[in-house]
């Protein structure tokens, strides 16, 4: 039940020559977290090839192989201890359990233990594996998932039978129970454990910056790591600020079912895509992000405010956090009046004195390089310049808007 396989096609790394992120690349201006420990540079560079800022930092760190004393312990324990069947769920698990033992000297023991074993791969990438180390697998299931290779097993029987099963980083305790509920001896090879990372600074930065808003999506690749993050954040004390925005400001992907499930259980709604891998990974990001992004006709200009920029009409223009929070505080009344009162409270740590609006809203214009886009109502606030025709709501009058002054005349 793995949701990726480690060893992701090239079909599913972007080649793409056009590598240079422009302003119609689908995520430009918005900024993506990722936890992954394997394979976050491959998944760093296909968000950032789609324009996206990336935020990364490891949730788990792997246990090196050469050093894993439980891993050796199990693999000692089946060559001594033939099972009935063997189970290899990844490619690079596999692999590495094998390299592994041709390190500890017991590598050709391994093997002649494994040809003597109904020996069943999860895919087409862990037969490959299997076959590279000079063996056969006996089946596998065409639909690559654990679900269907548990239907075999229990349809043929395991009462008795003593069933070895390749981890890889992720325990499987529905498949494993169900197993010994059949009657099985189930033993576990725990091929590249997952601990916290050791040092927790990259990963308190991404947790500040998600409670903070300062992401616009959050990426999964394991249920250890959206695990790890969240015992992280309990430790903190808090998890219910995390919670909040992962379930209203902050959208989670994952890459598969069984990554989402710490996440889920505690009410996070998460994205998936249709084949548990990087590429579709990404691909859903670039189809729900620009979805999420708010566009409104201001100023005769197509104004589109993304994560921590804004499309005006085609030009992407980086706005400072606080101007973004100004910005999105108008937006939710497109053409209302927003009292400097209301936007002081939008402002992040903005304190009690509404200067520090003005100021903001100064820097916002600037970064958005049409000072007309907002305009000041004396005495009153600031609103959205909405074009009339979209017969959006206004309040005050034209006569008591002075569109290029940043100030009341007080």
């Amino acid at each position: 039940m793995h949701d990726i396989d480690a060893d992701t096609s090239a079909h599913d790394a972007d080649t793409s020559a056009h590598a240079t992120p422009t302003p119609h690349s689908p995520l430009a201006g918005f900024t993506v977290g990722v936890t992954a420990a394997r394979r976050a540079d491959e998944l760093g560079t296909l968000l950032t090839r789609r324009g996206a800022t990336v935020l990364h930092a490891p949730a788990l760190r792997i246990v090196q192989l050469a050093d894993d004393s439980e891993l050796l312990t199990a693999t000692k324990e089946l060559i001594d201890h033939a099972p009935d069947v063997v189970i290899a769920t990844t490619a690079i698990g596999f692999r590495g359990w094998v390299e592994a033992a041709d390190g500890w000297g017991c590598g050709e023991a391994l093997i002649r233990c494994l040809r003597g074993v109904e020996l069943l791969a999860r895919g087409p990438k862990v037969k490959g594996a299997v076959r590279a180390a000079g063996l056969t697998e006996d089946w596998s299931p065409s639909s690559e998932s654990m679900a269907e290779v548990l239907d075999r097993l229990l349809g043929e029987g395991v009462a008795g039978r003593r069933v070895a099963l390749q981890l890889h980083g992720e325990p499987l305790p529905g498949f494993v129970e169900a197993l010994r509920a059949g009657g099985a001896e189930v033993v576990l090879v725990p091929v590249y454990r997952w601990l916290p990372p050791e040092d927790l600074t990259p990963v308190d930065r991404l947790l500040d910056a998600a409670v903070g808003r300062g992401l616009d999506a959050l990426t999964f690749t394991s249920a250890p790591a959206a695990a790890s993050l969240l015992a992280r954040a309990e430790e903190r004390g808090m998890t219910a600020e995390l919670l909040a925005a992962l379930r209203h400001d902050v959208l989670v992907a994952c890459v598969g079912p069984v990554t989402a499930l710490p996440l889920q259980s505690l009410g996070v709604d998460t994205v998936q895509p249709e084949r548990f891998r990087l590429g579709p990974l990404v691909q859903v990001l670039c189809r729900e992000l620009p979805g999420r992004a708010r566009a409104l006709p201001i100023g005769g200009r197509r104004v589109e405010i993304r994560g921590h920029a804004v499309l005006v009409d085609d030009e992407l223009r980086p706005v400072p956090p606080a101007g973004m929070a100004l910005l999105r505080a108008l937006a939710r009344r497109p053409g209302w009046v927003v009292a400097r009162a209301e936007l002081l409270r939008a402002l992040p740590g903005a304190g009690r004195d509404e200067h520090a609006v003005e100021s903001a809203m100064a820097r916002l214009r600037a970064a958005l390089g049409e000072p007309k886009l907002i305009q000041t109502v004396v005495k009153r606030g600031y609103r959205l310049a909405i074009d009339p025709a979209t017969g959006s709501k206004y309040t005050g009058t034209e006569t008591d808007t002075d569109t290029d002054a940043d100030t009341d005349a007080e």
